[in-house]
């Protein structure tokens, strides 16, 4: 099962496999974000209210978290060409019925089934790609993989926005059609079930392929739990919230029991033992740090611009497209170069420069314009290809080659953990960090503070020039500078949100020392 016996290409150019298998990936990654700025659209077709319109999004990132870890085992056992056209075929009918749907009910069923079906794309295109090019190749064939999980979230928010505004929200799941019937063409005549693949699921089914249901229910309850628990907490006030309470604990109990399961078995639903290997360890941890980052300024700054600036949806989505199309620039660079460098040293450099980005963030104002809005966004992603790329290709630096479906579809479940907890965890941080900033600032506002009087005296002024009377003139003046305060307060939350994601990228760059060199001269088939 050496040499050429792992690719997909059967004989075709593997550049030609790679733009194949993209295809899908980036319709599902692009749904991830896609739906969110037509919320309020959605809620009111299917008569729902906003708080439950957040379930179309929940019920997609839990269905996906819980196929994600399995997405391995399941492409060894139904065969991995298989797999994938179920996958695909699942998602696009999902999308259809998503379109289609009269109610709330009918709607979170049918974006419940696209999670599933979209779960398995990204996994399985990775593994297809690391198998079909030689290890001194997979940073080119990763370029091309990083732009559909990179610049299709920044695409999604424009173009959900641009969707909504010109026609209607149903056409955000309609587009998924000739997008997935075109995929399940190309891949049903050009992708090969290589013969080494073949070969792995013989071997499995040989050895009885029965599937570890107790690991598999393990891990969905675990992912499920936590997946809902970071939606959720801070709509419901946290653990305040029995729901929140109960999922916790459901959560933190499934993996206890979990990881020590899986340990021990022969072939593990989801195989934990990839995280002794080193590199793939280090890489995980790192790509969960990317996606952390990259993720929640994918919600913050449109929330930003959108709540305390007045953009309307596609205008705060084009801020994110503008430093998408920065990605798509930089990203053949970044696989160039890992041709060239160790994949450690580029990303300690991108690390490094992610961190200072978003520190420099953190000199946000409500004056700025748009174009300092997507400047702010182009340094905050110019440095992902750099990191993405020569992350997914140290990541299966020294793994066995038969683990590549598992190795995937780990690597791919840190990226959309750390999506979760960062969007959680930011959004906690500005609507606790606005609650705390204006609390301190109304301690400044008070008779015995020159500065607020002296605002407030010209405040009144101003609007009894206007032609207000006395008490009127005071009382507009007062409300005025309330919502002043208001919107310094939500500010300084931001600026808080973006200093601590920059701390925390700058704190752990020392991860890129647990990887391992890239083989020098490796040859095709080969792990490291």
């Amino acid at each position: 099962m050496a040499g050429l016996a792992r690719s997909a290409a059967g004989g075709r150019s593997p550049w030609l496999i790679a733009s194949i298998v993209s295809i899908a990936t980036f319709m599902e990654v692009l749904d991830t974000t896609i739906a969110n700025v037509a919320l309020r659209h959605m809620a009111g077709g299917v008569g729902a209210s906003q708080d439950e319109s957040t379930w179309i999004l929940t019920t997609y990132l839990v269905t996906n978290a819980i196929v994600l870890p399995v997405s391995g085992y399941l492409a060894t056992a139904l065969g991995r060409k298989r797999f994938y056209m179920g996958c695909v075929t699942l998602f696009t009918l999902a999308s259809l019925g998503c379109a289609l749907s009269p109610n709330l009910g009918m709607l979170l069923v049918c974006r419940a089934i696209q999670g599933i079906g979209g779960g398995g794309l990204a996994p399985v295109e990775q593994s297809i790609l690391a198998d079909t090019f030689p290890p001194e190749k997979r940073g080119q064939a990763f370029a091309l993989y990083g732009l559909t999980v990179v610049t299709a979230p920044a695409i999604g928010p424009a173009l959900g926005g641009w969707i909504t505004d010109n026609f209607s929200w149903h056409w955000i799941f309609l587009i998924n059609l000739p997008v997935g019937a075109l995929s399940l063409l190309l891949v049903s005549i050009f992708v090969q079930e290589p013969p080494a693949v073949q070969e792995d699921r013989r071997r499995f089914l040989a050895a009885g392929g029965g599937i570890d249901w107790v690991g598999f229910g393990l891990a969905a309850l675990a992912l499920g739990s936590l997946q809902i628990v970071l939606d959720r907490a801070v709509i419901d006030d946290g653990f305040w919230s029995p729901l929140v309470t109960w999922l916790t604990v459901a959560c933190v109990a499934s993996f206890v029991v979990l990881i020590p399961w899986e340990r021990r078995q022969a072939r593990p639903a989801v195989d934990v033992r990839l995280f002794g290997y080193r590199s793939f360890l280090a890489a995980s941890l790192i790509m969960f740090l990317v996606a952390f980052t990259l993720f929640s300024t994918t919600q913050l700054l449109p929330q930003l611009t959108q709540e305390l600036m007045g953009y309307d949806a596609t205008t705060a989505g084009l801020t994110l497209a503008i430093g998408g199309i920065g990605t798509i620039f930089v990203m053949p660079i970044a696989g160039k170069l890992t041709t060239l460098v160790q994949p450690r040293w580029m990303i300690l450099v991108a690390l490094l420069w992610s961190g200072a980005a978003l520190l420099h963030a953190t000199r946000i104002d409500l004056g700025m314009s748009f174009w300092h809005v997507s400047t702010l966004r182009v340094l905050q992603v110019v440095a992902l290809p750099f990191l993405f790329v020569p992350i997914t290709t140290a990541a299966y630096v020294g793994l066995p080659p038969d683990k590549t479906n598992d190795a995937s579809a780990l690597i791919n479940l840190m990226r959309n953990l750390g999506a979760s907890v960062g969007i959680s965890v930011m959004n906690a941080v500005v609507v606790h960090g606005a609650q705390f900033h204006q609390n301190r600032l109304v301690e400044s506002a008070t008779e015995t503070n020159p500065l607020w009087t002296e605002q407030l005296r010209q405040t009144e002024q101003a609007l009894r020039g206007a032609g207000l009377g006395a008490w009127e003139a005071s009382q507009v003046a007062l409300a005025q500078l309330a919502a002043q305060v208001q919107a310094q307060a939500q500010v300084l939350s931001y600026m808080d949100a973006f200093w601590l994601l920059g701390v925390a990228v700058l704190v752990l760059w020392p991860l890129v020392f647990l990887m391992r060199d890239l083989p020098k001269g490796a040859k095709s088939g080969g792990h490291g």
